[in-house]
């Protein structure tokens, strides 16, 4: 893990060295040399909030591209793939670079539907900080909660965009109100709006005390005019100048809350306001409270730390706040100087990478793509310096290969560099068995990076060749798309022989069947989804003693296991849900069969007694055991405890266990009854909705004009074609939105019909 090293000390931020904030040009040189100038950033938020729209506007802003391009029309440079064009949604996470102020900034682009979170996952993995999106007519949404808390788990240092505040609706103050609520955070608003809605035209810069507005004469002007570092000057379509009369008391106003917030929670900025706040009581004047760059230093170092988010407005489609964005990614988030060395292990020791281009080479695996011209390998560099041609080894593998080309990635589009070193994102040609979650490194200096997280199948479909010819080349294909994206899982029904295609949703699957018939030429058949069943202890057994012994005229096998099996309700989220322990004495299973006894069992999980299902949930000890001096040996062991496992679980009361999806549906207040209904006629938990007492500002409360919103936990088994029958009880006019929830138990009648007879 990651460890964050903020600023010892505020004066040494990179906020202190331009206190003014002001607007820079997008020319400049990307100074890559200085590893204290590189920003890894990741755009999160839910579908539809515009976080492809601000990526497009940042390329345009920096000189990257010469042209806007727009989602609607398909021509935006992230969203390049035909079935990104076709359905109008992010499906694949894509990187991009630009200069900006004398930084070279990566984004990343992520998707914000569920059924990607897969790409999130591995993105957030290599970030060093993120820039989360909200739509300022809804604020926090489903979605959006749910990438928050994977920010969460990887540490990562946030700012927060309120975009599209020129809509019918918007309200800055409403959607840092759903921050603090839904998500649990404490925000620094840096900014408040100039105008509401369609009269939206700027922001007044409540750290600097002045106005940047845009004007509608040229709105995609770049930043490559007038004088930036000038008060007053423009930036193509943008002006800096003072605050205005008609705002000066809600900004002055708006100033106070963000220093009384920030001197809250940071030494150097209280000891100021302390300081200011006497001279103020003595003299009766009143002002700064907290000086410019004192209070820009001090918001960095607790966004840095990871113990507040900044809060910007703005209206990515028209133009407006982007430019203040890049200013503040500069500003407010870290470097990977900052961010410090990184964590991996070598044999069960401890080891730390700095980001140093001097250092020995580790760098992490996150992606993989089989494009149409090769394999390409994307790789964050975390220390040292990675050569064309270079040797390196596959951590995970043990295996040493040549890393061809280094490609610098413009999303579909590839520039050759001769290097990459600490902090850069680049692409690899040549490694032919690298997967996702490895780590390159030198051999002489060998390191194992954490991987990303992979979200768990919950939904299969039955693919089959519609030729039969095809079947060899559906299996390759297939085995290149697990290679491209590990949450798919493959595997073969034991009863019928069909293949088992996994996925985590509905769409995720209609996009893999898509590339198996574009990319690989394989039309198939596809069955009816069915949902990723899995099954728990309920009641455990002890004392289940399992003897393995076999003798075929040769070496022979034995092994004798005495296991306990108990439930494990209490399993953190995100582990398998299984633990082993061994209370062996006396030496009866010597320390390496015990290695063994644990990968059998763990092999056992994989087919549980109800239906096959895997299990989940349990602990296992393994008490008791024997060895043979001539016969025994780890694949003995090994078949011993599965079996042995195998066994008890068929003693063992077991439960069947389903999906469970939260499922956020807003629509119009006439309809709720009736989607109130059929929520529960399809197993629904409400869990917030408008008619429980929680009024316009409760979980339950409409996001937009004329609308409420209804919260709920349903089985994934009972929401195929939901959307459909919403917008047929709703006229076309509710939405709904899913996440996954976990798993839970199967009611009795339920769990009948899916074993069978």
């Amino acid at each position: 893990m990651r460890v964050l090293r903020p600023p010892t000390h505020p004066r040494e931020s990179v906020v202190r060295q331009n206190p003014s904030f002001q607007p820079a040009r997008a020319r400049g040189g990307d100074r890559a040399d200085d590893r204290s100038r590189v920003r890894t950033v990741g755009v999160l938020a839910h579908v539809d909030a515009g976080k492809t729209t601000v990526t497009e506007r940042i390329l345009y802003l920096t000189g990257a591209v010469h042209a806007q391009g727009e989602v609607h029309d398909g021509t935006t440079v992230t969203d390049f793939d035909p079935e990104e064009h076709r359905r109008g949604v992010t499906i694949f996470a894509t990187a991009v670079t630009c200069p900006w102020a004398g930084h070279r900034i990566t984004l990343i682009d992520t998707p914000g539907h569920v059924d990607f979170s897969v790409e999130v996952e591995r993105s957030l993995r290599v970030l060093d900080g993120v820039v989360v999106v909200l739509d300022g007519v809804a604020g926090v949404e489903p979605q959006t909660e749910a990438v928050w808390r994977l920010a969460d788990v990887h540490r990562l240092p946030r700012i927060v965009l309120v975009n599209k505040l020129d809509r019918p609706g918007a309200d800055l103050d409403a959607a840092v109100a759903s921050l603090r609520r839904e998500l649990g955070a404490v925000p620094l608003v840096v900014q408040v709006p100039i105008g509401r809605e369609a009269g939206f035209v700027g922001v007044v810069d409540l750290v600097a005390m002045r106005a940047v507005t845009w004007v509608d004469a040229d709105p995609g002007d770049r930043a490559d005019v007038g004088d930036p570092g000038e008060p007053g000057g423009a930036a193509g379509g943008m002006r800096v100048g003072p605050v205005p009369v008609e705002l000066a008391a809600v900004a002055w106003r708006a100033r106070r809350e963000l220093e009384e917030a920030v001197a809250e929670r940071h030494a150097h900025a209280l000891e100021a306001f302390a300081t200011t706040a006497t001279a103020t009581a003595t003299t009766g004047t009143a002002g700064r409270a907290v000086p410019d760059d004192v209070l820009a230093a001090a918001v960095r170092d607790l966004v840095c730390a990871g113990e507040a988010v900044a809060v910007l407005g703005g209206a990515a489609y028209r133009n407006r706040g982007i430019e203040p964005l890049l200013d503040a990614v500069c500003a407010y988030l870290p470097s990977p100087v900052e961010v410090g060395a990184v964590s991996g292990t070598w044999q069960g020791r401890r080891v730390e990478r700095a980001p140093d281009p001097a250092e020995p080479l580790a760098a992490l695996v996150f992606k993989v793509v089989s494009a149409p011209t090769g394999r390409l390998t994307f790789v964050r560099v975390y220390s040292g310096t990675l050569e064309k041609g270079a040797t390196v080894m596959d951590a995970l593998q043990g295996r040493v290969e040549r890393a061809g080309r280094i490609l610098q990635v413009q999303a579909d589009r590839h520039t050759e560099v001769a290097r990459a070193v600490a902090g850069d994102i680049v692409a690899l040609v040549g490694l032919k068995g690298a997967r996702t979650g490895t780590t390159l490194c030198v051999p002489s200096a060998p390191v194992l990076l954490t991987p990303p997280g992979v979200p768990a199948a919950v939904l299969s479909v039955a693919v089959e060749p519609q030729r039969r010819v095809d079947s060899d080349r559906l299996a390759q294909a297939l085995s290149r798309l697990l290679d491209d994206d590990p949450s798919l899982t493959v595997r073969t029904d034991p009863q019928t022989g069909q293949t088992l295609l996994s996925g985590l949703g509905e769409l995720h699957l209609e996009v893999t069947v898509t590339r198996l018939e574009r990319d690989h030429g394989v039309r198939v058949t596809v069955g009816r989804p069915q949902v990723a069943y899995r099954q728990t202890v309920e009641v455990g057994v002890r004392g289940v003693t399992y003897r393995h012994v076999k003798q075929d005229g040769g070496a022979g096998q034995f092994a004798v296991v005495t296991l306990d099996v108990e439930p494990w309700p209490d399993a953190p989220d995100g582990a398998e849900g299984f633990a082993f322990e061994s209370t062996v004495v006396g030496g009866a299973v010597p320390r390496e069969y015990v290695r063994a006894v644990e990968a059998g069992c763990r092999d056992a999980l994989q087919d549980g007694p109800l239906g096959g299902h895997p299990v989940t949930g349990l602990r296992v000890r393994l008490t008791d055991g024997a060895v043979h001096v001539k016969d025994s040996s780890e694949p003995a062991f090994r078949v011993a405890g599965r079996l042995g496992l195998a066994q008890a679980l068929r003693r063992c009361r077991m439960r069947l266990l389903e999906p469970v999806t939260r499922v956020t549906v807003t629509v119009p207040p006439a309809s709720l009854g009736g989607v109130l209904g059929d929520l529960a006629s399809r197993r629904g938990r409400i869990l917030a909705s408008p008619d429980e007492g929680t009024g316009g500002d409760g979980a339950g409360s409409g996001s937009g004009s004329g609308s409420v919103r209804v919260t709920a936990d349903v089985p994934l088994q009972e929401l195929f074609g939901y959307a459909t029958a919403l917008r047929s009880r709703t006229s076309g006019r509710g939405t709904v939105t899913t996440r996954p929830a976990g798993y839970d138990v199967v009611p009795d009648a339920v769990s009948g019909r899916v074993l069978g007879p």
